[in-house]
């Protein structure tokens, strides 16, 4: 078994690519193989209690005075005349013994930034870029043009409603690094610690943040991160004499936040929207036990063999959306997502200028490691228990879904769902946008649910409109 481990770490290293979805790229996939692989292996715990309360232990301080200033981003190459917001970007240490350093950039709202909330994004894979893939890509102010050059205003940019700050977590991802090469094998307990160890500090950096309403958002394997890394805060809160974060509530999209639904509801997807056959789905639902308990059996991996086969050359993060061809030549409307845009962040943000302009570390930077992911210590199966431990503290808890993705699809959020088994207070209902339908939504107890109509895993890239309303909604705190 360990030898077919590592031929099949070796084999994954050759083939991966660092884009999300090319040539079939999947970040959440590789990991998870891994993570099955682990749970068939003998003698291996795969059980982890993961709402049991984290013993208490000093969180690491570092002096912020003056680094506020110096992270503040003068100009960004290529970015338009007449911004009007400020912005900030740099490394917050988390653990100077190891030399580990988290990248942050802050967009502060260009109208109420004294009064806007904080709110803190963070993409998932593992080990896929918040700023790249989030700010530049989805729901920052910028996006980058054809050119790979110049920049051109978001105006459906999150922080338009909220000053956003979005996190390269764990170390190895986009930016931020460690002087320490062990740090790269990490996995959800170090990525949440140090996540609440960058908050802290941060804190100390912006003093004037302290006592503002706080929201974690995020999406796909954030699904994990997002409730792990509130629960730890709220925890803290209540132990510690360190800053008290003012926590008001989450959202996570396209959420990865347990296996068996994320199996089953991924396969239903497929079917029910004409990618894989009849007989296909059937042999996958006759043959695949996909619980913790179940094993993967040969049927079951040659079903779902068969299900890659014959999903072929789509971009499974939208079905319905093109793929990026080289005879591309012209850049769509910012409601019109370019399937090429990554190809042009990823020129940008290698830029030494521009990595200059960031403050960061000359680089070569990557939308997803090619080595966190592969190497990830801790999983567990399931976090519904933490998000039900959320819905009982009070905070506001949101699920969104994209529903033109194929990856952590609508219908698997809807099972994951089911599973909470809390009761219904607002029935199903549309909600509109501009004269249309701009999704679905039902308000449970304790929690809400939202779907957003055309978008993919990427919701902010797809329907930038919907998606801002979706997330003014949520800011206030009432169902759209």
């Amino acid at each position: 078994m360990k030898i077919a481990f590592h031929v099949f770490l070796h084999f994954s290293l050759l083939v991966f690519v660092s884009c999300y979805g090319s040539n079939g790229y999947d970040p959440l996939e590789n990991a998870l193989k891994i993570q099955r692989l682990k749970r068939t292996t003998p003698n291996h715990e795969s059980k982890e209690d993961v709402t049991a309360e984290n013993s208490y232990s000093p969180v690491y301080m570092g002096p912020q005075d003056g680094l506020k200033d110096a992270d503040k981003i003068s100009e960004l190459p290529g970015q338009p005349t007449g911004t009007d917001f400020d912005q900030y970007s740099g490394y917050v240490t988390v653990d100077p013994n190891h030399g580990r350093a988290l990248f942050y950039y802050l967009a502060e709202s260009p109208v109420n930034s004294s009064t806007n909330p904080l709110v803190l994004w963070l993409n998932g894979g593992p080990g896929c870029s918040s700023f790249g893939n989030g700010a530049m890509m989805e729901l920052g102010p910028f996006r980058v043009s054809a050119d790979y050059k110049t920049l051109s205003r978001n105006k459906y940019a999150w922080n338009n409603v909220a000053n956003v700050l979005f996190l390269e977590s764990p170390a190895g991802v986009g930016f931020s690094y460690s002087n320490t090469s062990s740090d790269y094998q990490t996995g959800d307990k170090q990525t949440a610690k140090d996540s609440y160890t960058f908050l802290v500090n941060w804190l100390e950096r912006f003093p004037e943040y302290k006592t503002r309403d706080f929201y974690i958002t995020g999406e796909s394997y954030a699904g994990h991160y997002v409730p792990q890394l509130s629960q730890l805060i709220l925890q803290n809160n209540k132990i510690t004499n360190q800053t008290v974060i003012n926590l008001k509530g989450i959202a996570i999209g396209n959420a990865y936040v347990d296996d068996e639904t994320a199996n089953t509801g991924m396969y239903d997807y497929f079917w029910s929207h004409a990618i894989i056959s009849d007989e296909i789905h059937e042999g996958i639902i006759s043959n695949c036990n996909f619980t913790e308990a179940g094993n993967i059996t040969t049927a079951c991996d040659d079903y779902q063999g068969q299900a890659r086969a014959a999903r072929s050359n789509i971009y499974f993060y939208d079905i319905y959306a093109p793929l990026c061809s080289s005879s591309s030549n012209s850049t769509p409307s910012i409601s019109d997502f370019d399937p090429c845009t990554e190809n042009y962040i990823s020129t940008y943000l290698n830029t030494p200028a521009v990595q200059q302009s960031l403050h960061a570390k000359p680089v070569q930077w990557e939308s997803c490691s090619q080595q966190i992911g592969l190497f990830w210590t801790d999983m567990p199966f399931t976090v519904l228990p933490v998000i039900q431990d959320l819905m009982a503290s009070g905070i506001s808890v949101w699920i969104y879904s994209g529903d033109t993705d194929g990856r952590v699809p609508v219908t698997s959020s809807r099972y994951s769902i089911d599973k909470l088994q809390t009761s219904v207070k607002t029935s199903w209902y549309p909600w509109m946008y501009e004269g249309e339908v701009g999704g679905y939504v039902v308000g449970y107890q304790n929690l809400t649910f939202v779907t957003i109509r055309g978008a993919g895993h990427f919701v902010p890239s797809y329907q930038p409109a919907r998606g801002l309303a979706f997330f003014s909604s949520f800011l206030e705190g009432k169902l759209p």
